[in-house]
This record gives structure tokens, C-alpha cells and sequence, in this order.
């Protein structure tokens, strides 16, 4: 945890920018590298009846780390993948709460 999905860029750009990508993350969130998931999804897009190029869209989900942790975060996912040359970039948040996350049947509450 934190789990990144990421829509609109390939397998191959997401690992070009995944080492520098999570451990710069790592370092803002005080974790180990080891805590994050970069999962990229292969999606179609569609447009006034064509197939289109995706838009870039990173979701991530994790923990309520604050606000201040959260805007660091998304500056350096947005830093990376434009290092991409991709000028564009959305990032969206989707928060757990530690009493219903599970992990191998333990709340995270009972931590």
C-alpha cells in the first residue's frame, strides 16, 4: 500500500519511470519500496465512435496520509510521467479506512 493503477500509458513507460518513481515516493510517504503496486491497465478508449489514445489517468489508493503528503505525491507521479514526454496528466485518490482494510483476515484498525 499505496497501490497505483494506471491508465493511458504503456507496460514500457510505467517501467522506465518505476524505480525513480517509487522511491521518491517512498521517501515522501516514510515507507519502504517494497509497500507500493504499480499496476498498469490495458484499456480501450473510445471516442465519437473510434478506437482513441487513452488519456493518462493514475489512481491510487491508499491510507489518508494528509493533505501536504498527498499534493507531494502527486507532484512526483505528474513529474515522472511527464519526464515521458506525455504534457498531460490526471492523478485521483481513493482512501481507506484502516478498519476496512484487511490483511490476511486482520483489520489494519487492530495495528
Amino acid at each position: 500500500m499505496p497501490h497505483l493503477i494506471f491508465r493511458g500509458i504503456t507496460v514500457e513507460e510505467v517501467q522506465k519511470i518505476s524505480t525513480e518513481l517509487v522511491q521518491e515516493l517512498a521517501e515522501i510517504c516514510s515507507s519502504e519500496t517494497d509497500n507500493f503496486t504499480l499496476e498498469v491497465v490495458n484499456s480501450t478508449f473510445i471516442f465519437d465512435g473510434n478506437q482513441v489514445k487513452g488519456f493518462p489517468f493514475i489512481e491510487v489508493k491508499w491510507f489518508e496520509r494528509g493533505q501536504e503528503i498527498q499534493d507531494q505525491f502527486t507532484q512526483s507521479v505528474t513529474k515522472n510521467v511527464q519526464s515521458l514526454g506525455i504534457p498531460e496528466v490526471e492523478v485521483a485518490f481513493s482512501t481507506f479506512l484502516k478498519s476496512a482494510y484487511y490483511y490476511n483476515g486482520n483489520s489494519f484498525a487492530e495495528e
